[in-house]
């Protein structure tokens, strides 16, 4: 028989998460000799077999491999045969290249077996792990991915744990963080007020957690606020710790039968929060729970994903989770910043977090997630680049300034950061640049052209400017539109409508936009339509204190006889009339198209809305949960006008003003009046990808914007638009709001590099 031998190159998230033990076990199996081992580009191996075939092979590494492995590529070459005899684990090679790393994996089966077994050596143990789950990029200080370059470098391997590592039949061989009671991190309970050690631990916590008292929790990026979802004081207490009267607060559920009892749960819900990346998912309430999420139709609940918060629940069927931070902070990673106002005790531990990480947030439309927050559980996983766009360039792209997120590129891969906030707050602008000093540390990263938004103020601009590299800057909702080109891995060519949606993107007219139709590709855009500008009386206020916007609109429909509704009756007379003079004025009152807005205006216009919200998006959220509640299919939108006397044309919303105050005056409920305007919206997007169709041949539409975050608009509109025959694109492993900017900032860079004009 003839001796055939094969090399073969996997490429992807390989190293760290079990996958050479996994060959070593598949190879053995297929009777092949040979080796595998790490390398800079992934992982090879080396195979060797009489008359050897490498289908069956092939097959059983794409079907059979670890749950944290995530292959990107498979390159394979028949080679000489070496002779060798068994199949063995080789030494890595010291070769640099841009090897991937996991994101933190919730606690699997099989260690969850151990920790609840009187029997195992890790019963009970809060930081049992192993290759198939635990802390990854959370822990990591920089590459290569051993233990020595993490948090856990401090903590000397036991004889026990040291058989395990060095073991390849084991799960547990050259898991980096392995520990156990004996030789790992230990859990301490502190009193927040004096710091004193407390006796008890995990038992103490639970018993202070029911009896009202708000714990600070370390996990695996930071630590949670924690206290009894049912109990009302403590909720009320930590509200006013967070200084959070409405916004939502997450929820850890002991299990599926809790979520079940608390909110509706469908199949693709359930696979999402069952999912090794453990996001919360917002689900639609089935009871309400005073004090968490009010005036939405929602709540966010998340499973328990590391030993400790199996521990807890064990015990606590369901708890608020909600980040430690102050307003609009980054999340608390280390103990001498959790003060003694923060909480009534402090549950830490001494396995330091090297880079802090919010729970991701999602919700699932359409069978597909929609993502709030893309953070833990999926940071950092690599986006590979269609190849015609692949250059030997390092690229930066910097984002926008609020919600923001950094990308970088190398070798044929984006990775994108996870939400860093608003860079407006000088400690979220210290975040990003931590972050930005950790991604060049862990991918050898060295940018060569950075890229940024357009708006010349920004702090990511400027940040930018000051590299002293070339610079490139994006249109806000030209790079919103090409996010989802990259993420869906299509190539340059086709021309496609964008439909960019949000609050704010400075205009290369220097307004505010922020409702925009493009007609664009990677080589640039044509604004084609967009809604009318309005004033926005007050600036950047207005987006805090919605009646603004109804005045602005309700002065544009009716002129200055627009009617005094009842919410605007709210309003005194010494508030109400310097903001009209404003806009009779055009003072202080810069132009928008915003989407945002215009959800603002009818959410107060309806009374639905607070005369000054809390959080972003409060107004438009309490919009979409009323419109929720009706889902009539009997009723029509409102009208609307598109002014097609010159380009870009332009959408008038006068009459859904008009019609929808009309409404209102008629004693239709401000459910009903909300479910017509999403209608009103759906019908527009529809009426200009139509036109679009004719006017230009195009039949691919781009959904981007922070008002897709919107489930009952983004649902409505996919189905609407694919049952008229368009090809619909939307974000699906990235947010359609700002945390996708950079992601579109590289795309947009790519093809200019491509095209050598840069």
């Amino acid at each position: 028989m003839i001796r055939k031998a094969f090399r073969v190159i996997v490429r992807g998230t390989v190293q760290g998460v079990g996958f050479r033990p996994f060959i070593y076990r598949l190879a053995s199996r297929l009777g092949y000799s040979g080796f595998v081992r790490n390398i800079g580009e992934g992982v090879e191996i080396y195979l060797e077999k009489e008359d050897g075939q490498l289908e069956e092979f092939l097959e059983s590494l794409k079907n059979e491999a670890p749950p944290l492995a995530r292959i990107e590529g498979v390159d394979y070459q028949p080679v000489e045969p070496l002779g060798r005899s068994g199949f063995e684990i080789d030494r890595s090679s010291q070769e640099k290249s841009f090897v991937f790393i996991s994101p933190d994996i919730a606690t699997c089966q099989d260690c969850l077996q151990e920790i609840e077994d009187p029997e195992e050596r890790r019963y009970r143990y809060p930081f049992t792990n192993c290759t198939n789950c635990g802390p990854r990029y959370t822990i990591v200080r920089q590459l290569p991915y051993d233990r020595r370059q993490t948090t856990m470098s401090g903590f000397r391997m036991c004889r026990d744990c040291r058989r395990e590592y060095q073991d390849p039949l084991d799960r547990r061989y050259h898991a980096q963080p392995i520990a156990c009671p004996r030789c790992g991190p230990e859990l301490s309970l502190l009193e927040a007020r004096t710091g004193r050690k407390l006796t008890g631990g995990l038992e103490q916590a639970v018993r202070l957690i029911r009896q009202g008292k708000v714990l600070a929790v370390k996990g695996l990026g930071g630590f949670h606020l924690v206290c009894l979802a049912t109990d009302q004081k403590a909720i009320k207490r930590l509200r006013q710790i967070k200084r959070r009267q409405t916004k939502p607060l997450a929820l850890m559920a002991r299990d599926l039968k809790t979520v079940r009892k608390y909110a509706q749960l469908n199949p693709d819900e359930k696979s999402w929060l069952t999912s090794p990346a453990r996001p919360i998912v917002l689900l639609k309430k089935k009871r309400e729970l005073p004090g968490i999420a009010p005036f939405i139709d929602t709540v966010g609940i998340m499973l328990p994903y590391t030993p400790l918060h199996h521990l807890l629940l064990k015990d606590l069927p369901l708890i608020v989770a909600t980040s430690s931070n102050r307003k609009d902070a980054p999340i608390i990673k280390d103990d001498s910043l959790v003060s003694p106002g923060l909480c009534d005790y402090i549950l830490t531990h001494n396995r330091e977090i090297a880079m802090r990480a919010d729970d991701s947030v999602i919700k699932v439309v359409n069978g597909k997630p929609v993502f709030l927050r893309r953070a833990r559980g999926f940071v950092p996983f690599p986006q590979a680049v269609p190849e015609s766009l692949q250059n030997p360039v390092q690229i930066l792209a910097v984002g926008g300034e609020l919600k923001n997120t950094i990308s970088i590129y190398k070798n044929g891969y984006i990775i994108t950061s996870q939400f860093l906030g608003d860079l407006d707050d000088y400690e979220n602008f210290r975040y990003f640049e931590e972050t930005l000093n950790h991604l060049k540390k862990l991918f050898s990263f060295r940018p060569e052209l950075v890229v940024s938004d357009l708006h010349p103020d920004f702090w990511s601009t400027r940040y930018a400017r000051n590299l002293k590299i070339p610079h490139l800057q994006v249109q806000h909702h030209f790079a919103h539109s090409l996010a989802p080109l990259i993420e869906h891995q299509l190539p340059p060519g086709e021309k496609f409508l964008g439909v960019s949606w949000d609050g704010f993107g400075y205009g290369d007219d220097g307004q505010a936009w922020g409702g925009e139709f493009l007609l664009a590709d990677y080589d640039g855009y044509e604004r084609y339509a967009h809604f009318d500008y309005v004033p926005l009386p007050g600036g950047d206020v207005a987006a805090r204190e919605p009646w603004r916007m109804a005045l602005s609109h309700l002065y544009r429909a009716f002129g200055e006889n627009f009617p005094c509704l009842r919410p605007l009756a709210s309003i005194p007379e010494s508030r109400l009339r310097p903001v009209r003079l404003m806009i009779e004025r055009k003072i202080n009152s810069p132009l928008t198209s915003s989407a945002g807005r215009l959800f603002d205006a009818v959410a107060y216009i309806c009374g639905l809305a607070p005369a000054r919200v809390e959080y972003e998006a409060e107004a438009p959220s309490r919009l979409e949960a009323a419109a929720s509640r009706v889902r009539s299919k009997r009723n029509q939108g409102y009208s609307f006008s598109v002014r097609r006397d010159s380009r870009p044309y332009r959408v008038d919303f006068s009459q859904t003003i008009d019609e929808l105050v009309l409404d209102l005056k008629k004693k239709v409920r401000p459910e009903l009046a909300a479910w017509k305007f999403h209608l009103t919206l759906v019908q527009l997007i529809l009426e200009m990808a139509v036109l679009a169709r004719k006017e230009h041949g195009l039949n691919r539409v781009v959904l981007t914007g922070g008002v897709f975050l919107n489930r009952l608009l983004t649902e409505q509109t996919e189905r609407v638009l694919m049952k008229n025959g368009f090809e619909v694109l939307r974000p699906v492993f990235y947010s359609p709001g700002d945390e996708s900017l950079s992601l579109g900032q590289i795309a947009y860079a790519l093809n200019r590099v491509k095209k050598g004009e840069l």
